[in-house]
């Protein structure tokens, strides 16, 4: 029993470090991700709910509308997105966001998913 002292301060220093290196990291992706899940559930309501013949310049210009509706500012779905009328509506999302992580490191985030109106009234 006299050689057991427990945890030392250079212990619990290295697991506050290590915490706030993982909260930081949480904080970093958090926005993005929470971002495209929206966008996705966007995509997919107006494939449900949108008319079938919906021209793709009037599927952006509705899909940019919803998203600064839900507050979503930093991603212009131009930009994201490429919306084609061939054999359906058929939505390709494709991008990445980089955001500072510490000094000159940054994180990547790369989205990627395909949508398409008859798979999707499908479900």
């Amino acid at each position: 029993m006299r050689h057991q002292q427990g945890v030392s301060y250079i212990a619990i220093l290295f697991a506050i470090i290590g915490l706030a290196f993982m909260a930081k990291a949480l904080i970093a992706v958090w926005g993005p991700y929470l971002d495209d899940r929206l966008l996705d559930k966007q995509i997919e309501e107006q494939l449900l709910n949108g008319p079938k013949n919906i021209s793709p310049a009037k599927f952006s210009q509705e899909m940019g509308r919803r998203l600064e509706m839900n507050n979503v500012r930093d991603l212009k779905f131009s930009d994201v997105a490429q919306v084609t009328n061939v054999d359906g509506l058929q939505v390709k999302k494709d991008y990445e966001i980089r955001k500072p992580f510490l000094l000159n490191i940054d994180i990547v985030l790369k989205f990627e998913k395909s949508f398409d109106q008859s798979s999707v009234q499908a479900k």
